[in-house]
């Protein structure tokens, strides 16, 4: 019973600034999630696994040189692609200039 007492006290509270709960609610939902989400992230990076760890310390060029030898080139076609860039306030737009191809 107590629970529900807390959980009535909480929604008083929420009643004295704000007409819209759903809202409200919605709003500290989804910034609890990312906040725990940014938690899980930064205990993540503190305690890599070990898979992730390893490869790392291994370096990228290691790795690179690990790799089996075909033609990387043939994996990705860049001739099927378009180029585009980023505009800030706008997205993704296309550009005449060579800068990151991404698939149609």
């Amino acid at each position: 019973m107590a629970s529900v007492k807390r959980v009535n006290e909480v929604v008083r509270e929420i009643d004295r600034p704000e007409n819209d709960h759903g809202a409200f609610v919605s709003e500290a939902v989804r910034r609890e999630l990312d906040r725990r989400r940014r938690v899980e992230l930064r205990r993540s990076l503190r305690h890599p696994h070990p898979e992730c760890a390893r490869l790392a310390d291994q370096g990228i060029e290691q790795w690179a040189r690990g790799l089996p030898e075909e033609d990387a080139g043939a994996l990705v076609g860049s001739s099927a692609g378009r180029a585009v860039r980023w505009v800030p306030g706008e997205g993704w737009a296309e550009d005449g200039r060579e800068a990151f191809v991404t698939p149609i």
